[in-house]
C-alpha cells in the first residue's frame, strides 16, 4: 500500500462516516428485501424497516403508515406462493440524518392460487431513509415496475391502486 493509499484511510477521514452511513443503508435495503421472501410480516418486522410515518407506493397501491405499509405488503404477499426478490447495487445519497437510494429489481412470483404459473417483474427500487436513534430506517418508498411476464394474481376486491382512489 502506498503513503497516499494509508492516508486515505486513516481514522480521522471526514468520508468514513459517509461510508459508514451507506453501508448500513446498503445493509438495511438488502435484509428488507431478502425479508420479502421470509414471508414474516408482524410488527417487529415493520419497526426494523420502517419509520412510524412511512409512504409505501406499491403495484398494489399507495399506503401511509408502518402498520398501514405491513398489513398491504402481507396482503400483497399472500398472493404468492413463493417469491425471490434480487437487488442490484443501490445508488445511495447521504445529507445528514437524510439519504435516498435507488436500486434495480427483479421479482419472481409463483401464484398461491394453485396453478404454479409464475409472475416476473422488473423495475426499480426509490427509497427515501431517515436515520433513528434505531439506526436507518425507510420512510418512502417506491417501487417502479417497468415491465412484467406472465400471469398477474387476481387482485381481491379492496386491494389495488382503484381502491386507494376510493
Amino acid at each position: 500500500m502506498t503513503t497516499n493509499q494509508t492516508a486515505a484511510l486513516r481514522p480521522d477521514d471526514r468520508r468514513l462516516p459517509l461510508l459508514l452511513d451507506r453501508a448500513e443503508i446498503a445493509d438495511l435495503l438488502a435484509r428488507h428485501q431478502r425479508s420479502l421472501d421470509e414471508g414474516v410480516f408482524d410488527e417487529a418486522w415493520g419497526r426494523a424497516y420502517y419509520a412510524e410515518d412511512v409512504t409505501a407506493e406499491m403495484p398494489i397501491g399507495t399506503v401511509r403508515g408502518r402498520d398501514a405499509v405491513v398489513t398491504r405488503i402481507r396482503e400483497g404477499m399472500a398472493l404468492f406462493a413463493r417469491t425471490m426478490h434480487l437487488g442490484g447495487a443501490a445508488v445511495i445519497d447521504v445529507d445528514g440524518d437524510r439519504a435516498t437510494a435507488r436500486a434495480p429489481q427483479l421479482s419472481t412470483h409463483v401464484l398461491a392460487d394453485g396453478s404454479e404459473a409464475l409472475f416476473v417483474s422488473g423495475g426499480h427500487a426509490v427509497t427515501e431513509l431517515v436515520r433513528t436513534p434505531d439506526g436507518w430506517r425507510i420512510t418512502a418508498a417506491a417501487l417502479r415496475i417497468a415491465w412484467t411476464h406472465g400471469t398477474p394474481p387476481r387482485l381481491p376486491t379492496g386491494l389495488g391502486p382503484a381502491a386507494d382512489a376510493a
